[in-house]
């Protein structure tokens, strides 16, 4: 076998490696990355914690963030296309630089739902529907958690609990701003200037979405749709047909 040939044999190896390992510790690193929120969250939320307890919490986030770089530095050394996988990975790499971002790899996991895995409109519009909301419940909530602990003993703080926070992630992201709760901190006004980002993304996605299924709507009742649905129809089961045929 020439060098290429070996070279093309480790590389398909290596790649089959990784996609194996992945599949096998989708899940147990989802459970990982759930401990770590209900951790991350009992360690914020809680400033009357005994030194002891917040001791033993800081040492399970811990050793949850090493075993998380871990699994993304042994997957990226196994990848044949190192850059490739880094563009495909890149909440992984957020998990590996801030475990709080792991539990968004779940979303991955709706693509093995046979309706999501399907191509037509229909199944693309509910797939970025269901991420967005996924993503807006988890990124809402792992915001005010931060900045709850951003912003404990600070002077002139308004955020004082889990409540305040909500209340001012949701009006922040929604891009209304009352005003009657700001952050104070540095940490607190990067994180509201984040949410104020992703609402507008959010909206921008929604917006799209809603638009696209009225140009579907249009579509299928305008005069002669069906006809040409069946000609597409025809048009893809011909092929199969004629080769039936030839067989």
């Amino acid at each position: 076998m020439t060098p290429a040939g070996d070279r093309s044999t480790r590389d398909s190896a290596r790649g089959r490696a990784v996609q194996r390992w992945e599949r096998i510790s989708t899940w147990p690193f989802l459970v990982l990355s759930l401990i770590f929120i209900v951790v991350y969250s009992i360690r914020c939320l809680d400033p009357t914690m005994p030194l002891v307890e917040r001791t033993a919490l800081v040492t399970v986030l811990s050793i949850i963030w090493v075993v998380f770089i871990a699994d993304y530095v042994g997957r990226l050394l196994l990848s044949p296309q190192k850059w490739s996988f880094v563009r495909a990975n890149v909440s992984d790499l957020l998990a590996a630089l801030l475990p709080i971002f792991r539990p968004f790899r779940a979303l991955r996991e709706l693509r093995r739902i046979p309706f999501f895995r399907q191509h037509d409109g229909s199944a693309i519009r509910a797939r970025v529907v269901t991420y967005a909301l996924l993503f807006v419940v988890l990124w809402l909530y792992t915001i005010s958690v931060t900045v709850v602990a951003a912003e404990r003993g600070a002077r002139g703080a308004t955020i004082l609990n889990l409540g305040d926070a909500l209340y001012w992630a949701v009006v922040t992201m929604a891009t209304v701003g009352y005003g009657d709760m700001v952050p104070v901190t540095t940490l607190g006004r990067v994180l509201a200037v984040m949410l104020m980002l992703s609402g507008i993304v959010i909206v921008g996605v929604t917006t799209a979405t809603v638009v696209s299924y009225f140009n579907d709507a249009i579509r299928r009742h305008a005069p002669g749709a069906e006809d040409r649905e069946d000609a597409a129809r025809e048009s893809i089961d011909r092929p199969s047909g004629q080769e039936k045929e030839t067989r």
